[in-house]
């Protein structure tokens, strides 16, 4: 199973402050063990929504609005993608990591990514198919 783990954006991060050496190298301690472990499949820090962009769909209809966003609680400063065998092994995983937010509450949200168990063999045998089409395409780049 796939979860993707959100680190939740902090009023320092939406700011553009930079982790501190400290939290840089306990996070690489952290991310070292997950990939050692086997499960780590990808992890980045992000940029403050300010540098970000939305897409608002209303129909065919299509807004653009520019960063920064206010609900600092529902931004998201990094994430990692992890695949274990459960979400309370998930659980267990990010319990051990840092706090992505110094000098405050920190937050993750652990969330499973659909896999291909998830849809039916025929709907499985088009994304198959599909996923071919564009590894293609990028190979011939």
């Amino acid at each position: 199973m796939k979860f993707i783990v959100f680190a939740k954006a902090s009023a320092a991060s939406e700011a553009g402050v930079m982790p501190s050496e400290q939290l840089i190298a306990d996070m690489g301690r952290f991310n070292e063990e997950l990939a050692m472990a086997g499960v780590l499949l990808a992890a980045d820090g992000m940029h403050p929504s300010s540098k970000g962009a939305r897409i608002l769909y209303d129909g065919d209809k299509r807004t653009v609005v520019d960063g920064p966003f206010t609900e600092t609680r529902e931004l998201v400063a990094g994430y990692w993608i992890i695949e274990v065998g459960s979400l309370q092994e998930a659980i267990e995983w990010m319990k051990k990591a840092p706090s992505p937010q110094e000098g405050t509450v920190g937050e993750v949200e652990i969330r499973q990514i659909f896999g291909e168990e998830d849809f039916g063999e025929a709907m499985t045998r088009q994304l198959r198919e599909q996923e071919d089409r564009v590894r293609a395409h990028l190979a011939a780049r």
